[in-house]
């Protein structure tokens, strides 16, 4: 099976919807996931996510289905604080400088990192834990049960299922679904708009299989399509 865990294009986030840009990066998306195929689409209930695959589905001819499990408004609630920094303002745990999280200290901590500033002062442990719960149960029904860092093989899938998500969420469930510590995974990896993430999980003989990760918020369909490419409207790339 494949799994895609792709961004959403560029958002407007009040109202919640895309920009011009982001329907455009959604169009060119369409386009390329159209070249392979899905076989099943999973989609955040925000607009911005179900804009994004808007063209998709329509391409392929699939009805979405919405997981509530995969909003970052659930992720926002969990995992933000409220920053000194930003005069009290609420921002993400993990948007801080990302060396504060590669120290020893910090890495000593191992499962307990929700005990470090400024992840105590949110409800990240909690969070995490149903990101856990949730990417368990939905990785079952598509065949494969977790055990420890692999997964048993209960039903064979020759499938490639997309999941339009966002970036809070997608790099926290990432962390889970590959088992990297989440600190080094948020201060290591991020997801561009649309930013197409390829997940496999391999169809072994003895019943067990381990993610792979084939690609990393890949976006060679905006560079095909010549679109104005910053990561996420920062880093000219």
């Amino acid at each position: 099976m494949l799994l895609y865990v792709i961004r959403h294009g560029d958002p407007i986030y009040n109202p919640d919807s895309l920009t011009e840009k982001g329907k455009r990066q959604a169009e060119a998306l369409g386009r390329r996931l159209a070249v392979h195929g899905l076989d099943r689409i999973y989609t955040s209930p925000l607009i911005r996510a179900q804009q994004t695959a808007q063209p998709t589905c329509e391409i392929l001819g699939i009805k979405p289905v919405i997981a509530d499990w995969t909003s970052e408004g659930h992720t926002w609630e969990e995992f933000t604080f409220e920053d000194p920094n930003l005069g009290g303002a609420l921002n993400w745990c993990f948007h801080v400088q990302t060396t504060r999280y590669k120290t020893p200290e910090i890495l000593a901590m191992g499962d307990k990192w929700y005990e470090a500033e400024p992840f105590c002062f949110s409800k990240s442990k909690e969070g995490y834990e149903r990101i856990m719960r949730e990417s368990d149960a939905f990785m079952e029904e598509l065949g494969y049960k977790r055990e420890g860092l692999k997964y048993r093989i209960t039903r064979p899938n020759d499938e490639r299922v997309a999941v339009f998500c966002h970036q809070g969420f997608g790099t926290t469930w990432l962390s889970h679904l590959l088992g990297v510590p989440p600190i080094l995974f948020w201060s290591t990896f991020d997801m561009n708009h649309t930013g197409v993430t390829i997940i496999e999980f391999k169809n072994n003989k003895d019943g067990f299989t381990a993610p792979i990760c084939l690609a990393v918020s890949d976006t060679s369909h905006l560079y095909a399509e010549r679109l104005p490419l910053r990561f996420a409207n920062g880093t000219k790339l």
